[in-house]
């Protein structure tokens, strides 16, 4: 079986490994203008990742964990949140701090830092604007076995230790966002390209919204000069890309 990361539209990615463990990102699919999947198509999770608070990223972690039995992977602040709303704290060992790793299924899965910030954007906020205690955010590498390192960067501005992450675990293919605004831009997200030294770009976090449009062609421009021997990987919202060893 092939390694896949699949675009579902602004923040939210799955990732099939090797041995077919299907992993959800940040999926915020039901409300998401983007998606091009619903809940009722999620029958199977094995992890769900979620990287930080925001209502755009935390989605519906929890309605599909609980629906599929997986384990969340998270801060200690958003499984704190997650245990008031019927997930265990740190069940099935999925909770992780910055700086941390853990091992998953055949994934290993280490949290890295991200120049974000988030409280926590639950249920609470969809009632009444309530914002419930967090600001924890991070990016994730995932390395599965008989795959390659993916960092799916979550939201993040670009910042040096980039350079850290490219040389502690060298990613091949690196999930950075474009959008601008709330992320990284796509200026950013070229230099980044040059700090991690990733093979691959895959951009997303852009085009959900008219505050937050990016153009991909000025990306690869931009990319080109800054690693030329880097590849950009345009995906549309429920198209994947097959994951290969360089």
């Amino acid at each position: 079986m092939k390694q896949t990361i699949t675009w579902l539209g602004h923040g939210s990615w799955r990732m099939t490994t090797p041995q077919g463990t299907i992993i959800y990102l940040d999926p915020w699919i039901s409300e998401n203008p983007a998606c091009p999947i619903t809940l009722d198509d999620i029958d199977r999770a094995d992890l769900v990742c979620v990287t930080h608070g925001h209502s755009d990223h935390l989605g519906n972690a929890i309605e599909i964990v609980k629906a599929t039995g997986a384990t969340l992977i998270t801060l200690p602040e958003v499984a704190a949140y997650c245990s008031r709303h019927g997930i265990p704290y740190d069940q099935n060992g999925g909770c992780v701090h910055t700086g941390g790793s853990i091992v998953q299924k055949d994934v290993t899965i280490h949290a890295v830092f991200a120049l974000h910030s988030s409280d926590i954007m639950g249920q609470e906020y969809l009632e009444d604007n309530q914002l419930m205690p967090g600001s924890g955010t991070c990016g994730m590498i995932l390395t599965p076995a008989d795959g390659v390192p993916v960092y799916f960067a979550g939201d993040t501005g670009v910042f040096g230790d980039m350079a850290l992450i490219g040389k502690l675990y060298q990613p091949q293919v690196a999930v950075l966002p474009i959008g601008g605004k709330y992320t990284m831009g796509v200026r950013e997200a070229a230099y980044a390209m040059e700090l991690l030294g990733s093979p691959v770009l895959i951009p997303g976090h852009y085009n959900t919204f008219p505050s937050q449009v990016a153009d991909t062609e000025d990306l690869a421009r931009q990319v080109a000069v800054r690693r030329p021997d880097a590849h950009v990987v345009v995906l549309e919202p429920g198209e994947s890309y097959a994951v290969t060893s360089t």
